[in-house]
């Protein structure tokens, strides 16, 4: 760790492998890079799949589907478990449990069984929560969005790596027709390898530093009774969102009526029950009362949460797409459609670091939050004006802008997150990450009901504008956003005494 005295974090300091946080933060991108490259490890070989099985691409889009189903309650979930166990702990268990689901799918001999197996292979995608988590506890307030966005920002190019080498070793490596099971398995080795390896190379945080626990798993703490209100108003959609999966598959005429119906009855049971665990963990807290400098405002969680779905959500929901719109835009061919397209999800490194390096840097965060947003709102709006009868260099000039702010918002939602309440980090992490999931699957139903690409464009614009307009009132500057010490509250101390830290 870094003195008071020394620089803040910069970009040399990544080849600084002499330093002990920054060894850590490389492992912890790679273990979210391969958590990422085993989640997309299907995507690239999906008509090779398809070939080799028989299965219809109608059966290829439900499995598509069910790889992101669990992945957005399983973050708020994953994220109450790296609380309580810890980030090193998590992200083993996460790497070498979710390797089995990855075998049982690459080596599956019905589709009932690639079915299931891609249904619980999904909660692997929850990998950026404790990754998150990991990096918070190792890096200071005043360097933190910077370090994240080095982490999130090189992690999230698993699923860009996987699209290329998974296809070459199928087809090239592992010939034959198990080609592309032995190579979905191999991806899984890897991770479970490095799995073992993370655990005994990293600790929650730099020797002789005491790890912030929750004093409650079951569910997120709060401050005040309105505030848990909040909390259960913006819990629903993380469980509800389930519900569209749901109707979607039925849409697909791969679940009955009388099944889709049991499936909404299920997700209002687990919504219900999340409802009563808010309760049952907060009131006990409440009727005690919480000292005003252990009280947060989860408001400012919902803000962040908007954020992330306007940045990241746009960000999934326009990288399903973007390759089709150029073909169809400007009759390109496949195979140039698709790099032009890529390069949404290129900018990731560079521009999810550059959000989090400016955060750290300016007098405001809320204030660079607020800064992207607006350029998130303009830039879709650009984007919906392209035309065939655009030049095809300015067509990729917008998209590239589009994408510096698109990414670099997610840079700056996550120079926020570790502060709104350190003890709580996972669990905030994993409302924000999820909403990114839902923002996900909320744009792609609604692609699915446009006349045209510029509506989808325009829309996402408008949720950028709306959630411009909701942090603009509701996002409040965090507590000690540039200190040189993450900020112990009365709380926290007491805490540290008892040895439940």
């Amino acid at each position: 760790m870094s003195s008071g005295n020394e620089k803040m974090l910069g970009w040399g300091d990544l080849l600084d492998f002499k330093r002990m946080d920054i060894r850590v933060l490389h492992k912890t991108w790679f273990a979210f890079f391969l958590t990422f490259f085993v989640w997309f490890n299907m995507a690239p070989l999906v008509t090779i799949i398809a070939e080799d099985t028989g299965l219809t691409m109608q059966q290829m889009k439900l499995l598509l589907i069910c790889n992101v189903a669990l992945t957005v309650p399983g973050r708020v979930l994953i994220g109450m478990l790296s609380d309580k166990f810890g980030p090193r702990r998590t992200f083993t268990g996460i790497m070498l449990v979710l390797a089995l689901p990855c075998f049982a799918f690459a080596f599956g001999s019905s589709y009932t069984q690639m079915l299931v197996s891609r249904l619980l292979l999904s909660v692997v995608g929850t990998g950026f929560v404790v990754g998150i988590h990991m990096t918070s506890l190792w890096f200071k307030p005043r360097d933190i969005g910077f370090a994240q966005g080095v982490e999130a920002g090189l992690g999230n190019w698993g699923s860009s790596i996987a699209a290329i080498i998974l296809p070459v070793l199928a087809i090239n490596v592992f010939q034959g027709a198990w080609g592309w099971r032995y190579s979905i398995a191999a991806s899984g080795v890897v991770m479970m390898a490095f799995g073992l390896y993370y655990y005994f190379s990293t600790t929650d945080g730099p020797p002789g530093t005491v790890r912030q626990k929750s004093r409650k798993a079951a569910a997120i703490e709060v401050s005040t009774w309105g505030n848990m209100i909040n909390a259960i108003i913006w819990t629903v959609p993380i469980i509800g969102v389930l519900a569209l999966l749901a109707w979607t598959i039925f849409n697909m005429g791969f679940m009955s009526a009388r099944a889709l119906v049991a499936s909404l009855l299920v997700i209002g049971a687990v919504v219900l029950y999340q409802t009563v665990q808010i309760v049952r963990v907060n009131v006990p807290i409440l009727k005690r009362g919480v000292p005003d400098d252990d009280k947060y405002r989860f408001t400012d969680v919902a803000c962040l949460c908007t954020c992330y779905m306007a940045s990241f959500g746009a960000e999934l929901g326009v990288i399903s797409m973007l390759p089709a719109f150029f073909q169809n835009t400007f009759g390109l061919t496949p195979q140039m459609a698709g790099l032009i397209g890529s390069l949404f999800a290129f900018m990731n490194f560079f521009s999810r670091s550059l959000g989090g390096y400016i955060s750290d840097r300016s007098s405001s965060r809320r204030g660079v939050m607020l800064i992207y947003l607006a350029g998130i709102t303009v830039t879709f709006g650009l984007m919906g004006l392209i035309s065939p009868s655009w030049p095809l260099w300015t067509a990729v000039l917008v998209t590239i802008l589009c994408a510096i702010f698109v990414t670099g918002g997610c840079g700056t939602t996550y120079a926020l997150v570790p502060l709104v309440k350190r003890r709580i980090t996972g669990q905030v992490t994993g409302y924000v990450g999820a909403y990114g999931s839902v923002g996900a699957t909320i744009f792609l139903t609604a692609y699915t009901f446009m006349e045209n690409d510029s509506s989808f464009f325009f829309f996402i614009g408008a949720t950028a504008l709306a959630t411009f307009i909701f942090c603009l009132f509701f996002l409040k500057e965090p507590r000690g956003a540039f200190a040189q010490e993450y900020q112990l509250s009365s709380v926290d101390r007491e805490l540290m005494k008892s040895g439940k830290f």
